[in-house]
């Protein structure tokens, strides 16, 4: 089974920028779709932004459209860039993996990556 490492997370002010990356095992290309999702303390996993395994394909979470820009960068990694943070946007921060067509349901995500702390100070 896939295995994925996320890295980048970190601590910013309100309206700054970080990239993830979360890095596979084994070849994602054609093979998986990639999600990131997100949790803040108290809170229920949030689908943030998922790509087709081909990369043709991608959606966003209506608070994140126009900040956020998810990509593949080459077979085995998926980033995240997040522009103009806000104080909101503080969660963990998760890389997920699925053979499935999907969207941002996280039920349908077989595969988690550990996750990275993302802190956006205002």
């Amino acid at each position: 089974q896939v295995q994925l490492v996320e890295s980048g997370g970190g601590s910013v002010q309100a309206g700054g920028s970080l990239r993830l990356s979360c890095v596979a095992s084994e070849s994602i290309y054609g093979r998986y779709w990639m999600g990131w999702f997100r949790q803040a303390p108290g809170e229920e996993r949030e689908g943030v932004a998922s790509i087709s395994s081909r990369g043709r394909l991608t959606f966003y979470a209506d608070s994140v459209k126009g900040r956020f820009t998810i990509s593949q960068d080459n077979a085995n990694t998926v980033s995240l860039q997040m522009a103009s943070l806000k104080s909101e946007d503080t969660a963990m921060y998760y890389c997920a993996a699925t053979p499935r067509t999907t969207g941002l349901r996280a039920s349908d995500f077989n595969f988690w990556g550990q996750g990275t702390q993302v802190t956006v100070s205002s």
